[in-house]
């Protein structure tokens, strides 16, 4: 736990100008050794020299990031009394015409900075997805996309499969519900979602779901219509299972004329249109229907999907 000096010792700390130079340069933002130097025109045996007394009174902190370490002010970790000390010293000090020097040139180090990156991307622009694929994976920035859920949500994956958006969406969401009438696909889940207790897998048709009335708050319906030969009736039982205001996402294939899926693949429907999608929606439940076709991916060999959203309706 962090303990501030007594008073005395801040004023101690504080009575020397080069060091209330540093710290005013360090409040609010991390520098290194270096870039401090830059900024307030000493060599780097001073600066470490002050660093180091202001280190051992509290008044700065650093991190190690990589090769480098980062000085900052941890104006949140001192007592009321230090900050209000500080507030008098400050105020006398970036008045000066010293401070508005180091000012222009802490502005000009943060500018290096911001060209150092804008050169990357100048010279990477045509390779970043590509880049960011083999240092990320290809789906690391969708699977962010989870923490916008709510903490303590109640999320139903239906006909979840492997489990592996159930495993997207376990990061955040308080407890999941993932349902499929596949045995061997719950299976498979079972194993990819081993120790997850906040992930819930039962067994059912997505026509008679095994879950209570309202006990959803979002419901997901990803790739599985179009496996279905009822899709009107799938969507109606969703909409019992979740709260009113809830939401539906469905994530689902575009029209198309690819017979074959029908028998290596198990197709029912050869895709779904908006003028098919939204009054089945309206009439199960749901109401403010959003529906955006997406743009295929580049080495995708599959039909093209689209996103539908709606509100479970006050009366179902």
């Amino acid at each position: 736990m962090y303990h501030s000096p007594p008073v005395v010792d801040h004023l101690t700390v504080l009575s020397d100008a080069t060091r209330v130079r540093v710290l005013a340069v360090l409040e609010g933002r991390e520098l290194t050794v270096s870039e401090l130097c830059d900024v307030v025109q000493l060599p780097q045996s001073t600066v470490s020299r002050h660093l180091k007394t202001l280190a051992d009174g509290g008044w700065a902190t650093s991190r190690r990031d990589g090769t480098r370490r980062l000085y900052t002010l941890p104006l949140e970790e001192v007592d009321l009394a230090a900050k209000r000390l500080w507030q008098v010293v400050r105020e006398q000090v970036t008045s000066s015409a010293t401070a508005a020097q180091d000012d222009r040139r802490l502005k000009q180090v943060l500018a290096r900075r911001r060209r150092q990156s804008e050169a990357f991307f100048s010279s990477a622009a045509g390779q970043w997805d590509r880049l960011r694929e083999e240092l990320f994976g290809p789906t690391s920035h969708l699977r962010a996309l989870a923490g916008l859920l709510e903490a303590g949500l109640v999320v139903g994956d239906l006909g979840c499969g492997t489990g592996k958006v159930s495993e997207w969406l376990g990061l955040f969401a308080g407890r999941i519900i993932a349902v499929d009438a596949s045995k061997a696909m719950l299976q498979a889940a079972r194993n990819h979602l081993a120790g997850r207790k906040h992930i819930e897998l039962r067994h059912g048709s997505l026509e008679k779901l095994p879950i209570e009335n309202g006990e959803l708050d979002v419901a997901l319906l990803m790739l599985v219509l179009h496996h279905l030969p009822e899709p009107k009736r799938v969507l109606a039982e969703a909409a019992r299972t979740l709260k009113p205001g809830g939401r539906l996402l469905i994530l689902d294939m575009l029209p198309h004329e690819r017979e074959e899926y029908r028998q290596t693949m198990g197709h029912v429907w050869l895709g779904f249109s908006e003028k098919q999608m939204s009054p089945w929606l309206r009439s199960g439940g749901f109401k403010d229907v959003r529906w955006r076709a997406l743009p295929p991916e580049p080495a995708a060999k599959g039909p093209s999907l689209f996103v539908a959203t709606a509100r479970r309706s006050s009366k179902v």
